[in-house]
Order: structure tokens, then C-alpha cells, then sequence
């Protein structure tokens, strides 16, 4: 059963719940992390998320989200996710965004609340989309695809539309991105 890390306002973990029990009206606080990938040719990877997802199905959204177990590492998690969804593997996994953090509400009321770290990473490889998570992927031009999100022109989902407007303010080159500060993660996300 796989759990998710329960979060106060200062990012410490409290507990932990079953993932397929803390997404409703009153979604408490917790920790995950979103991947942004892209290839040799500055690519983003798009993906659709499930058509069956319980939390925003069929939206397109970010390569990868997904919530470290406890005590897993967040790259390892990463890592993990992206292996799972998408069978691919990725090389100079860095952090974008440390502190990012999001509220969204579905239109049938149920919410996502969560301290959501962004990293992002590189890949030679086709993705491999594992149907039970991903509906649809693509490659997209990142320039394009980030001032269509920008200007309302390209819908996806409501913590990509946020964190690619803070992600254009690294700079236009995702292979030029400064570093995140890992010490503005979470405290729940430093896991020895």
C-alpha cells in the first residue's frame, strides 16, 4: 500500500496516510514532488495524465508527480516515478524549486494540498508510458509551450500552470537552470 508523508506548515512530517485515502473535500497537507524532463533538443516532456486518475484525469501536466514513500529520498523518488509511469531513465536530476507549494480544487470538490519540490532532468530515451498512470505523451518545444501556459492558450494542470510561471524566471534554458538551495526544502524532504 503505497503511503504519503503528512505535513504541518513548517514542512515537518506529523504521519503518514494511504495515497488512496488522502485525496478528498478535506485533503490534508503532505509531501510530493514534480519532474519536468526534457531532451537533447530542449524538449519538454508533456504527458496526459490517466484517464481513470481519481485527482484531475485526463489533464496534461508536468512529465512526472508523484509522493516519496517515508523515509525515500526524494531523487530516489523521482527516479522511481519516472521509471514506473514512463520507463525512462534520466541523467543531471537537479532542483528547480524547493519551496514550491499549491492548493487546487477539482470541479467534484476534492483537493490536492501538497509542499510539491520541482526538479528537473535530462533524457536520450523514448518514453515507455505505463497506461495505468500516463494516457498520452509528447514532446514540445519548450519556449512555445511555456509562454502558450503563460498566456492562457495551452490548458494544463493547475500546479504546471504555477510552477512553469516560476520555472521562465530561472532563465529560457532548462540545461542553464541555477540550482535549487536544498536547504529550502521542506524538512520533511531531507531524508539521510
Amino acid at each position: 500500500m503505497e503511503q504519503v508523508v503528512l505535513l504541518d506548515e513548517s514542512g515537518q512530517a506529523i504521519g503518514v496516510e494511504d495515497k488512496t485515502t488522502v485525496h478528498h473535500r478535506e485533503t490534508p497537507l503532505h509531501l510530493a514532488f514534480s519532474c519536468y524532463v526534457f531532451n537533447e533538443r530542449g524538449e519538454f516532456l508533456l504527458t496526459q495524465r490517466a484517464h481513470h486518475k481519481k485527482t484531475f484525469p485526463s489533464v496534461w501536466t508536468n512529465t512526472c508527480c508523484g509522493h516519496p514513500a517515508p523515509d525515500e529520498e526524494m531523487k530516489a523518488a523521482i527516479t522511481r516515478r519516472l521509471d514506473e509511469e514512463l520507463g525512462l531513465t534520466v541523467h543531471g536530476l537537479e532542483l528547480a524549486l524547493p519551496g514550491f507549494r499549491y492548493r487546487a480544487v477539482m470541479p467534484n470538490g476534492v483537493v490536492e494540498n501538497e509542499m510539491c519540490p520541482v526538479f528537473f532532468a535530462f533524457t536520450d530515451r523514448t518514453p515507455e508510458p505505463n497506461p495505468d498512470e500516463v494516457a498520452e505523451t509528447r514532446w514540445v518545444n519548450w519556449k512555445e509551450f511555456s509562454a502558450e501556459v503563460l498566456s492562457g492558450r495551452t490548458e494544463v494542470s493547475p500546479w504546471c500552470e504555477l510552477q512553469v510561471r516560476q520555472l521562465v524566471e530561472l532563465g529560457p534554458e532548462p540545461a542553464q537552470w541555477p540550482e535549487g538551495t536544498r536547504t529550502d526544502l521542506p524538512p520533511a524532504a531531507h531524508v539521510a
